[in-house]
């Protein structure tokens, strides 16, 4: 009985002292969620510190990218004077709406950046939400100067819809109301091309196009305020296109079993994730960057070479 009282003393020591660390780790992981969250948390008025932080950061960062995206993209490639190419009937224009996606969400983050540093309104949609645009200009100009390839009127058009698609919303509504989206599959033309679809996940998400869709997601509620709908239920339509493996269906001298490229039309539902209450600077600003990407769901789809197809979950 004596062992057994000492070897239940040890245990409670032991017990005791993995509470008192439990306690520890979790007043550190509180105290760390607590600055986070604090620092997350926009500003009421404009904070000088902050404001300058955002400006060298998004600076540096988008400097870095672009002399990055320079070397990696267009180094290897003989530079031209500078041109305009007509790209519009490629891949089905499903380059154009990656084009919007992309100023618009940059453009969103932009805007929202300035929010946080406790910029106005005014500068918010002059400066911030227009970040997309002038990054995507940027690469245009690249593009512009290579001799593979040139400048496009089409893209800066899809650019310019992008942005203007969050700043007609802002001042409209005062909220985002519809949102580009984004999902992908994997499909088996990368594989009969991988060299320009991609060859690895990573690569096909970006290459791929015949697995990208393209979403506009809009929140039902923001709509039907007196509805018994969701805050965070959405409805979203979106775009894609199948049998693509190169831009124009021109093969030319490459063997390839290219098939009928058609257009599709899909019909599902959608999570507004900003819509989700909850009072962490931290968890809604998670959910405000993962509100680019279409949840799977339920899915109509509209076949542009004829037919439709229910999809029970759609990626």
């Amino acid at each position: 009985m004596v062992e057994q009282t000492r070897y239940e003393q040890i245990i409670l020591k032991v017990l005791k002292s993995i509470a008192i660390l439990v306690l520890f780790w979790c007043s550190q992981i509180s105290f760390a969620q607590n600055s986070i969250d604090s620092f997350l948390k926009p500003s009421d008025s404009l904070n000088k510190k902050r404001l300058k932080t955002l400006v060298i950061s998004e600076s540096a960062i988008g400097a870095a990218t672009l002399i990055g995206l320079n070397q990696v993209w267009y180094a290897d490639y003989p530079h031209s004077d500078f041109h305009f190419i007509n790209d519009n009937s490629e891949w089905l224009q499903m380059d154009k709406a990656g084009h919007v996606f992309s100023s618009y969400h940059l453009g969103s983050f932009g805007a929202n950046a300035l929010k946080w540093s406790g910029a106005s309104r005014k500068s918010q949609l002059i400066y911030g939400s227009t970040l997309g645009l002038a990054f995507m200009t940027t690469v245009e100009v690249f593009d512009g100067y290579s001799a593979n390839w040139g400048a496009s009127w089409g893209d800066m058009a899809a650019n310019v819809s992008g942005t203007a698609l969050y700043v007609s919303q802002e001042l409209l509504w005062k909220e985002q109301r519809i949102v580009p989206k984004f999902s992908f599959h994997t499909t088996h033309y990368a594989s009969e091309r991988p060299d320009v679809l991609g060859s690895s996940f990573a690569e096909q998400i970006l290459k791929d196009y015949n697995g990208q869709t393209y979403w506009l997601s809009a929140n039902i509620y923001s709509f039907a305020k007196s509805s018994k709908f969701p805050k965070w239920l959405n409805l979203a339509f979106g775009y894609g296109a199948e049998g693509m493996i190169t831009g124009n269906n021109e093969t030319g001298t490459i063997s390839l079993s290219e098939t009928k490229r058609y257009r599709q039309f899909y019909l599902s539902l959608d999570l507004d994730l900003t819509k989700i209450e909850t009072k962490s600077h931290f968890i809604k600003t998670l959910l405000t960057t993962f509100n680019s990407i279409k949840i799977p769901a339920p899915t109509f789809e509209i076949k542009g070479s004829g037919g439709t197809k229910f999809h029970f979950l759609y990626f």
